[in-house]
């Protein structure tokens, strides 16, 4: 299991450095043609929209893996340490279950429609589909680092008690 989540990390930091460095040319491009060359790209601002939503929605999955999503734990770090780990396993549970209907099969739902209903990108020429694969793809990656967590949480609910006794 580390072997295919350090495989996963892997792919998910290139891909999200890929397309950080493609939204970095195309918006170069964009002003360099509308400022420079006093004919804008018709294409760029579109292809910018379609990265930034990939970047936000791959590096939601990246920063919740990293620990960097935002976090309240002002209750939580007053508990002793079996309650925390009690309460991050309950929480935990609720991300996997979120992304699990929300953004696998609520997005895979958008995505089918979209493929029903054949609605093409107005610049691009492309099936909005392809764009919107990323909502399902993101919730497999969230859902999979929350199953990847909770084993670990597990592990040390049964731990701890253990380690109080003696």
């Amino acid at each position: 299991m580390t072997k295919l989540v350090l495989l996963v990390d892997w792919l998910l930091k290139r891909s999200l450095m890929l397309l950080m460095a493609a939204i970095v040319l195309v918006v170069c491009w964009q002003v360099l043609s509308r400022f420079v060359l006093t004919n804008p790209s018709s294409m760029t601002e579109e292809i910018a929209r379609c990265l930034l939503l990939w970047i936000a929605m791959l590096g939601a999955a990246y920063a919740y893996r990293t620990g960097q999503h935002l976090g309240l734990d002002i209750v939580t770090s007053r508990m002793t340490p079996l309650w925390q780990h009690r309460i991050a396993f309950v929480l935990t549970a609720a991300v996997v279950v979120f992304s699990s209907i929300v953004m696998v099969w609520g997005g895979g739902e958008l995505v089918w429609l979209t493929f029903e209903l054949n609605q093409m990108s107005a610049a691009l020429g492309i099936r909005m589909a392809w764009i919107y694969m990323v909502l399902p793809l993101a919730g497999v990656l969230i859902a999979f680092y929350g199953v990847c967590q909770l084993r670990c949480l597990a592990a040390k609910i049964q731990l701890v008690p253990a380690e109080e006794s003696e």
